[in-house]
């Protein structure tokens, strides 16, 4: 009997439910960057045995965002995930790291410390940054295409250089093995177009593989480079139609490049607002956002597409001929894409569009109400084939995580939708990768 299908689950490990006005809460009796509130959590996930816990991670300082957003400042993630490996046994770790400014070398080290120092529970969110160039150098962000061009001979390099020094060449101890272990680890000799890096690396491979990547970009170029390379894409999916799209095309892509369809799985991002009545949950939900006034919601627009739609009246439908040149640059080709589709698709009106989760959000697909309730979404995603999992971003409170693990999840595992026992030690055992 063939085995019933079953959901991946990471739990973003950013305070997502003190976005907005909810960010007036107060931790109480928190220290200020200390990781002993994340080990916790990454522990609440650990015993409702999700598949991993994940990072995400900025390379500037978005100082307009204090209060607001969970991105204003935050510990190194490969150096914060280090420190809940020692605390945790079987969830997955799941760092972010940039190809865009960083040497191949270092950062295949780096990920494979984190893989030896979890025992083959790490995981390697590529992104290809959308700021911080200037922390780096005088010239200004390259083009989305540029940076996904470097990303790909990045990547590569990386692969390669865990590939160098094998696991095998550390099986034997007497002088003949030693010769012959030897022989097993060699130079990369790689000389492209961004990289110059003759290896080979100075740490061995884990026995359990390599790091499953993850990626996060839905441009085109991000699907080519997802399809190409990843296990699992971190998906930006305001709705189920979205999701559809965005999995039905990263199958294609990945029997392209020679892979398997199902080779990369499509996690979004799942912002929810959990509470015991439908009703807490909205109210929750409206509180999150009360702080975006229409002047900062009319900027997002402008911001995301180059669309100006300050003084037009609300009950305006907006239509395609009003888009700029899709050609210019943005700062976020995934979300001013999905943006497009959806005026193209639906030409909603100017108070429809202020409300999207794109422009008010982070174009995540945000539900609210019961812990019943939002599973009963997830299992119609899920079985219309918008997503093979998701990433948990709580919202509202942190009573709306803990009933996300304690009552939700418990629900999938009754549908026989996720585990009730780790069956692996390791991520790559976790997301079934062979």
């Amino acid at each position: 009997m063939r085995e019933k299908k079953q959901l991946c689950i990471g739990l973003s490990l950013s305070a997502t439910w003190k976005k907005g006005n909810s960010g007036q809460q107060s931790d109480s009796g928190a220290k200020p960057f200390s990781n002993d509130s994340f080990v916790q959590l990454a522990k609440m996930a650990e015993k409702a045995k999700l598949d991993f816990v994940f990072k995400p991670d900025a390379l500037f300082l978005h100082t307009e965002g204090q209060g607001h957003s969970s991105r204003f400042a935050s510990l190194d993630p490969t150096i914060m995930l280090t420190s809940i490996a020692r605390e945790t046994e079987r969830i997955g770790l799941v760092t972010t790291v940039s190809t865009s400014f960083n040497p191949p070398f270092v950062v295949a080290r780096q990920l494979q410390s984190l893989h030896w120092l979890s025992d083959g529970r790490a995981g390697w969110n590529i992104v290809t940054s959308i700021g911080g160039a200037e922390n780096f150098t005088n010239s200004p962000m390259p083009s989305s295409e540029e940076r996904y061009a470097k990303a790909i001979e990045f990547t590569d390099v990386v692969r390669r250089l865990w590939e160098s020094f094998p696991y095998e060449a550390l099986t034997t101890d007497s002088a003949s093995g030693q010769a012959d272990a030897g022989k097993k680890i060699s130079a990369i000799h790689h000389n492209g177009e961004y990289f110059s890096v003759k290896g080979p690396l100075n740490l061995p491979a884990h026995a359990s593989g390599t790091p499953p990547l993850f990626q996060a970009g839905a441009s085109d170029s991000g699907r080519n480079f997802a399809a190409l390379v990843a296990d699992a894409i971190f998906a930006s999916t305001p709705d189920m139609a979205s999701g559809i799209e965005l999995r039905q095309d990263l199958r294609k892509r990945a029997k392209a490049h020679g892979r398997s369809p199902d080779a990369v799985r499509v996690l979004p991002g799942l912002y929810f607002f959990l509470a015991d009545t439908r009703s807490e949950a909205r109210d929750m939900y409206r509180e999150a956002h009360a702080h975006l006034s229409m002047e900062r919601r009319y900027a997002s627009v402008q911001s995301i597409l180059g669309l100006r739609l300050d003084g037009m009246p609300l009950d305006r439908r907006v239509t395609a001929d009003m888009l700029p040149d899709p050609r210019q640059p943005v700062r976020s080709r995934t979300h001013a894409d999905l943006l497009r589709r959806f005026i193209v698709n639906r030409q909603p009106t100017v108070e429809e569009l202020l409300s999207r989760p794109e422009v008010v959000g982070s174009a995540h697909w945000v539900v609210a109400g019961t812990a019943e309730e939002v599973m009963r979404e997830m299992i119609t995603w899920f079985e219309a084939g918008a997503m093979d999992g998701v990433i948990a971003l709580p919202g509202g409170s942190i009573h709306s995580l803990e009933l996300f693990l304690d009552e939700l999840v418990p629900m999938l595992v009754e549908q026989g939708l996720f585990r009730s026992e780790y069956t692996g030690t390791t991520l790559r055992e976790h997301l079934r990768i062979t």
